[in-house]
C-alpha cells in the first residue's frame, strides 16, 4: 500500500515537473509568438494600403472629390510606388482642379514609363495646349523623328523582354543549324538564326535608346506663374525671355542654385532652382 502511495506521489511529482516545464517554455515563447504575430499584421496592412489608397483615390475622383483624391494619390506615391497609371490618375486630378503644372509633371512622368499610352499623350497634349506658352519646337529630320516614334511604340521593360526573346530564338537556330543533319532544317536554322540575331540587335538598340532617354535626360517643369529666364546663374543678369506655369525644359547644367535650361525651339538661359519641379 505504501509502494503504491509512493509510485503515485512519485508520478504526481514528474507531473508537476513536466506542467513546470511546459509553463516556462511557454512564457518564454509567448511574447516572440506575439511579437511576430503583431508585424505580419503591420506587415500585411501595409501591403494593402496601397491597394486600399488607389481605390479610395479613385473613387474620391469619380464623386468629384479631386482634392481628396490628390491626397490619397500622393500618399501611395509617397510610400514608394510607381506605375504610369497611378501617375496618370493623379495628373487627371490636378488637372480637374486645374492645377496646369502638376498635371504636366505627373503626365510627363506617367508618359516615361509608357511612352505609348495613347490615352497619357492625349491627356497631356491638351494640358500642354492651355499654357500660356507656344513654343514651336526645332524641327527633326524625318528619321529620326522615325526612330524616335517607334523607341515610343513600348514601355523600355517591353524592349527589354523583347530582346531576350530573340536571343533565345537565336541560340534555338543556332542549335538547330549544327544540331540537324537534314540540309531543309539546317537552312531554316540559319535564315531564321540570322533573322532573330537582326531582331535581337534592334529591340537592343530601342531598349537601350528608351532607357537612355527615360534617365539620361532631365527635364523639369516650370512652376511660377511668370518667369524671367537669365543669361546667367545671377538675378542681375541681363533678361532673356519670359516663361509661365506648365512649360517644360530641359536641365543642361546646375551651379548652385541655379539651373542652366533649354526650350523646345532652342534657347538657352538660366532659371532658379525653386522655379522648376524635375520630372
Amino acid at each position: 500500500m505504501e509502494k503504491r502511495k509512493a509510485k503515485s506521489e512519485k508520478r504526481k511529482a514528474k507531473s508537476e515537473k513536466r506542467k513546470a516545464k511546459s509553463e516556462k517554455l511557454t512564457a518564454h515563447w509567448k511574447p516572440i509568438l506575439i511579437t511576430f504575430f503583431m508585424l505580419f499584421t503591420v506587415a500585411f496592412s501595409l501591403a494593402q494600403d496601397p491597394q486600399q489608397l488607389v481605390a479610395d483615390g479613385n473613387k474620391a475622383y469619380s464623386e468629384g472629390l479631386y482634392t481628396d483624391a490628390v491626397s490619397l494619390y500622393n500618399q501611395v506615391v509617397e510610400a514608394g510606388y510607381e506605375a504610369p497609371e497611378l501617375y496618370y490618375n493623379l495628373g487627371n486630378a490636378y488637372f480637374k482642379l486645374n492645377d496646369l503644372p502638376h498635371a504636366i509633371l505627373w503626365y510627363e512622368r506617367a508618359h516615361r514609363l509608357d511612352p505609348g499610352n495613347e490615352n497619357i499623350r492625349f491627356n497631356l497634349n491638351v494640358a500642354n495646349n492651355k499654357i500660356a506658352d507656344k513654343i514651336d519646337p526645332l524641327p527633326l529630320l524625318f528619321y529620326i523623328r522615325w526612330y524616335q516614334s517607334v523607341v515610343a511604340l513600348f514601355p523600355v521593360n517591353t524592349w527589354a523582354a523583347q530582346t531576350i526573346l530573340f536571343f533565345i530564338l537565336t541560340l534555338a537556330c543556332i542549335t538547330l543549324y549544327f544540331g540537324s543533319r537534314r540540309l531543309i532544317l539546317r537552312k531554316t536554322g540559319f535564315w531564321a538564326g540570322i533573322l532573330f540575331l537582326l531582331l535581337t540587335l534592334f529591340t537592343l538598340l530601342f531598349s537601350v535608346s528608351g532607357y537612355q532617354k527615360m534617365t539620361g535626360i532631365h527635364e523639369a517643369i516650370v512652376f511660377d506663374p511668370t518667369i524671367t529666364v537669365k543669361s546667367s546663374p545671377d538675378e542681375k543678369s541681363i533678361d532673356l525671355f519670359v516663361l509661365h506655369e506648365g512649360t517644360k525644359v530641359q536641365l543642361i547644367d546646375k551651379i548652385g542654385t541655379w539651373y542652366e535650361v533649354r526650350i523646345a525651339n532652342g534657347s538657352v538661359g538660366w532659371l532658379p532652382e525653386e522655379a522648376l519641379e524635375e520630372i
